[in-house]
């Protein structure tokens, strides 16, 4: 396991944005969606193998030049260099006052691939800065945090750290992918962003169905749980090749025609983890909650331009004989499948108005943020960062891997972390540098958990490459 002592954290500096916002010192306030997600934080780390900017010459990394290109991309994120208080209310806004946001350069002791084989999660946290925020008033307090690492032998990484309360891991990933854009000059960087979705704002009244929608549900149900224990949570992160996942598709497509990784891969690991826990606590049914990107179902004009929260979580129920064993793999695969194209905009909708509902009842406030992450098992679809390629729209690239600075290297590895997932887990489904239907997973589960896990026939089957876990 790598030494905590080979991050070195040695500088430190405010990135401000290249042009003030006009009004300067305006507000805004965030979304009920925004603020069910403020016990969380997220954490994306870019890896590198060569660093994107060159030792010597006119890309050496130098903090002042890496940050002129970001500090003209910030002009257009307000909502990144303002900074959050509370209105009359007890709810949370941003002040738009360009106090910039945090950047911090480290050195790493190993080289990038030496990391990858012998890190593990909590060495990662090195990688990406972050200040809680602190009691009281957080107008001082810097909510986007940004880590640049340089390895041994040139290799790089870039980490981000930001509140739940303003973004989401989408959201993280588009505004990283602008600024390398912008970087390379690429026009397509500079493109504003979208920070509000007015059709939330501008739709009829809810109708009176007698029902209650799937995110609702969810949310009014972790709204009532008490604080999750804290028991140690570890790690592990498999990469499966495109080979692997088409071959799995295409073994259960008389069943599921239309399943994709994801549909497969929760599917395989919740089956798995059902298989280690009822040894444990046996039970009748099992549940999932899954964490899908809102983007397309609200109907944002151009989705992949929205910054904020867009996040849509629901849960699903299953028979534990059907979970049990591989017969019943490909009714999972269907059941996930037929439960992700199930949801609708109309749940989101529906959670909004029970959120707007509480507030009425306390006197204008929102409840507090509630824990939406590992109360149950979590799987969290990354699904919709895969994009036609230009060249040929018939084919699929990963938006995160083609975060290309000036040099064109691409990322060889992107992590997703979120923190305060304590409970039964957290699952990440997310693309993988191979592309097409490859994909890597992050497991975050009970310590004694990820240990069987990984030691699961059924997983080490499908051959999966396994990073940052240490030392399994």
């Amino acid at each position: 396991m790598a030494s905590q002592t080979h991050v070195n954290v040695h500088s430190r500096l405010t990135v401000v944005s290249s042009t003030p916002t006009e009004p300067m010192g305006s507000t805004n306030g965030l979304t009920p969606i925004d603020h069910t997600m403020g016990s969380h934080t997220v954490h994306i780390i870019f890896y590198y193998r060569t660093s994107p900017f060159a030792k010597k010459g006119r890309f050496a990394l130098d903090l002042d030049n890496v940050r002129v290109s970001l500090s003209d991309l910030l002009s257009k994120y307000p909502r990144m260099t303002g900074r959050l208080f509370r209105d009359n209310d007890g709810n949370w806004g941003v002040r738009y006052n360009d106090a910039g946001v945090r950047m911090f350069k480290a050195d790493v002791g190993i080289t990038v691939d030496e990391w990858l084989k012998t890190a593990d999660e909590s060495d990662e946290r090195n990688l990406t800065m972050w200040e809680d925020m602190p009691d009281g008033d957080p107008t001082s307090w810097s909510p986007f945090q940004i880590q640049v690492s340089e390895f041994l032998e040139g290799g790089l990484s870039i980490g981000l750290s930001f509140t739940h309360l303003l973004a989401d891991p989408t959201s993280g990933t588009l505004f990283y992918k602008s600024w390398t854009d912008a970087e390379r000059g690429d026009p397509t960087g500079h493109r504003t962003p979208i920070f509000s979705l007015p059709q939330l704002d501008n739709r009829p009244p809810p109708a009176a169905t007698g029902t209650t929608c799937t995110t609702t549900e969810y949310l009014q149900k972790n709204s009532k749980l008490a604080p999750i224990s804290s028991e140690k949570m570890a790690t592990s992160v498999f990469k499966f090749s495109n080979s692997t996942i088409k071959q799995c598709l295409s073994k259960i497509s008389d069943r599921c025609p239309d399943a994709n990784p994801f549909d497969y891969l929760t599917a395989l690991f919740w089956s798995r983890i059902v298989e280690l826990k009822t040894q444990i606590a046996p039970s009748p049914s099992q549940s999932i909650s899954i964490c899908v990107d809102g983007r397309q179902l609200l109907d944002v004009p151009t989705p992949i331009k929205f910054f904020g929260n867009a996040v849509s979580f629901s849960k699903l129920s299953l028979r534990n004989e059907m979970l049990m064993g591989d017969d019943g793999l490909p009714e999972v695969v269907e059941a996930v499948h037929r439960h992700v194209k199930g949801i609708r905009k109309e749940d989101i909708f529906s959670m909004i108005d029970w959120l707007e509902d509480c507030r009425k009842g306390l006197n204008g406030g929102y409840p507090p943020a509630t824990q939406m992450y590992g109360p149950e098992l979590t799987f969290v679809s990354l699904e919709h960062l895969m994009i036609p390629k230009e060249e040929s729209k018939d084919e699929l690239e990963a938006l995160d891997y083609e975060a290309k600075f000036r040099n064109n290297e691409k990322p060889v590895h992107v992590s997703y972390h979120v923190r305060k997932a304590q409970g039964q887990g957290l699952i990440v489904v997310a693309p993988s540098p191979e592309g097409g239907a490859a994909r890597t997973v992050t497991v975050t589960l009970p310590v004694e958990e990820i240990g069987k896990l990984c030691e699961d026939p059924v997983i080490r089957e499908m051959e999966a490459t396994v990073i940052l876990s240490g030392r399994r």
